[in-house]
Order: structure tokens, then sequence, then C-alpha cells
């Protein structure tokens, strides 16, 4: 299972943060079109672990590097791939909470199921390249949507037993 391989393979070769959007993107950091270019790449990759090679490589170049590579030295890389997903939930959660000015954990969970379907999709080879880029969107979307709405049910249950 190549999962870890993803974004963490890159980085070892001490790629730069504009190297590394221009690889992902096709175009320079900045350059007018790359949110399209992100969203195009990202929605239409042929499975949800290619769709994390795409989707906010800003972000994603700092969770390799910072998080992700780390990680890999001291753990099973499975668990270093899911364990990335959910310390980005948990900074997701973190912001909304301030923003909120009240304690959130919704993203954390959502995050983590993600990482979980990615390594999963991964390591199944489950791909959709056959598939018109609209169908490979809906999938994409649609593994996202669920995944959210499964954690938000999971955490309002698990709210009313607490």
């Amino acid at each position: 299972m190549n999962v870890t391989v993803h974004s963490a393979h890159i980085l070892k070769h001490s790629i730069t943060l504009q190297q590394y959007v221009k690889k992902r993107n096709g175009l320079p950091l900045g350059a007018s079109g790359s949110l399209k270019a992100m969203l195009k790449n990202a929605f239409g990759a042929p499975s949800f672990d290619i769709f994390w090679n795409y989707w906010n490589p800003i972000w994603g170049f700092y969770l390799s590097r910072y998080v992700m590579r780390p990680l890999n030295k001291y753990l099973y890389g499975p668990i270093a791939f899911i364990l990335t997903f959910t310390l980005s939930g948990a900074l997701h959660d973190v912001a909304v909470s301030l923003v909120k000015w009240e304690v959130v954990f919704l993203i954390t969970p959502w995050f983590t199921l993600m990482g979980v379907i990615a390594y999963l999709f991964d390591g199944f080879h489950i791909r959709f390249h056959s598939a018109k880029f609209v169908t490979r969107s809906i999938i994409n979307a649609a593994i996202i949507f669920a995944s959210y709405a499964v954690m938000w049910w999971f955490c309002q249950e698990a709210t009313e037993l607490f």
C-alpha cells in the first residue's frame, strides 16, 4: 500500500513550496487560475486517495514535510498517513473553535475517517480512471459529503450520551 509515498516521497528531495505547487496544480504559486486548476485536478482525480494529492497543495506541502514525514520515521506508514489527516482535522477544529468562540470537535473525526477511506482506496487500488470527469467529481464529492454526514451524525449521538 503506497499511500504514504504520494506527498512524502516528493518532499524527500528538498522540493520547494513553489515547485510543489507547480507540480500539483500545473501552475506557479499564486498564478491566475490556480484555484480552478486545484479544484479540477482534485475533484477529477481518478481515486479518492489521489484527490488529496491535489487538494490545497500549500497545506499539503507543510503537512507532508512537518507531520507525515516525521511520523513516518517512528510509525507504521498507514498510521502516520491517517494521523496526518487527524492532526489536520484537529487544527481545523481549533481554527473553527476560535472563530465561534466555543469548542468544536467535528472536523478531527471527519478528517480521520477520510484518511482511513483514502488509505483503503489506495490499498485496494480502487480507481475510476475510465469514468468521465463529471462522474469522478461526483464520486469524490460524494465520499467527502457522506463521510461528513456520518461523522456529524456520530458526533450528535456521542453528544447525547455525554
